[in-house]
């Protein structure tokens, strides 16, 4: 019995080895086609964004206190998908501007952005550009492809959440009006 104890165990390493190396093969063909699949999930994507995205303040005033008010919002919606973790030390558009946060975007376009945010005491402004889905790999790594995916599944299970209490409530209205 001992015997065959070893062999099944000897044929499951084998096994694991024959699937790591075609996880490893796999891998390779899925990253040198990275961009490709973070544009093309970013297309689909778009239009869930205009219910499911957020707005991003564009500009505002701080009080005493560090409030905004006469905040400016950008008209369309994103989904935030990283945070840079090393920010640019200025904006492109104004370079005496210090980045204080630096965030990557999916806009309801379907485009990809990165927004820099610069604070002072007296206001925060921003600056956004398009970034292309290499630029995204390259800066934000596959942390941004992974958070995309992740916020759309969990949206997806809201969703589904939402349904099943709206199915459960207008049941109970119809078993209520009788």
């Amino acid at each position: 019995m001992d015997e065959i104890i070893i062999q099944g165990y000897t044929r499951l390493i084998e096994l694991i080895k024959t699937t790591d190396a075609s996880i490893d093969d796999r891998s390779a063909v899925i990253r040198s086609r990275d961009a490709e699949l973070l544009g093309e999930m970013g297309k689909i994507t778009g239009p869930v964004i205009k219910t499911a995205g957020i707005s991003l303040l564009e500009r505002g005033k701080k009080d005493n206190q560090g409030e905004i008010y006469d905040a400016v919002h950008y008209p369309s919606r994103v989904f935030v998908l990283g945070k840079s973790t090393d920010p640019a030390p200025y904006r492109p558009d104004n370079m005496s501007r210090k980045i204080t946060d630096q965030f990557c975007l999916l806009g309801e376009d379907g485009k990809f952005y990165e927004i820099m945010y610069s604070t002072d005491d007296l206001m925060v402004d921003s600056y956004l550009g398009e970034l292309t889905p290499g630029q995204v790999i390259d800066l934000y790594g596959y942390d941004a492809l992974y958070m995309l995916y992740k916020g759309m599944k969990e949206y997806l299970e809201g969703q589904e959440i939402l349904l099943s209490s709206l199915d459960g409530t207008l049941q109970f209205l119809a078993g209520s009006s009788r």
